[in-house]
């Protein structure tokens, strides 16, 4: 909308070109009582060089850890993980500066076999998971992601959570 001497206004909309996944996960009536009961609390680590990305993923993901960590890029990553070999969650940006994910993943594999590690990225290239899974990592998620995807992505692997 535009009046002469006054101004303009203008308005979109955004739409998520991305169509949600849906992922699912079966479950017996005694593991949901357990659940509700002892939930987990997850120890993540966020490695994303990207200060809003990071904040966002942490806000988002404040509903499953009691400890969030952060690193800024593959060497950082490796050493919180050396130091806290009790990190449930790592979710491993791609395209990172000293290092990338995947060379990070493949170097925190060498000590832990256990920890489930995430990758995200923003290209999003069709040979990108298998770059991902070849590396070490336990699934893959494209950015930008659907928030509830990751959420029951987290809790298929995590079911207490």
């Amino acid at each position: 909308e535009s009046e002469v001497g006054k101004g303009s206004t203008f308005s979109f909309s955004l739409q998520n070109p991305f169509p949600r996944r849906e992922v699912k996960a079966i479950k017996d009536d005694k593991q949901v009582q357990t659940e509700k009961l002892n939930p987990k609390r997850l120890k993540i680590l966020i490695v994303e060089d990207d200060e809003i990305s990071e904040s966002l993923l942490t806000i988002q993901l404040g509903i499953f850890g009691g400890n969030i960590q952060k690193a800024r890029n593959g060497v950082e990553a490796i050493e919180i993980c050396r130091k806290n070999p009790d990190i449930d969650l790592v979710l491993m940006d791609i395209q990172l500066p000293l290092m990338n994910g995947y060379e990070a993943t493949r170097l925190i594999r060498e000590f832990n076999k256990d920890i489930l590690i995430f990758a995200q990225t923003a290209y999003g290239f069709s040979d990108d998971r298998e770059k991902a899974i070849k590396a070490g990592c336990n699934n893959y998620i494209a950015k930008p992601f659907d928030f509830l995807a990751l959420k029951e992505m987290i809790r298929i692997y995590f079911p207490s959570v």
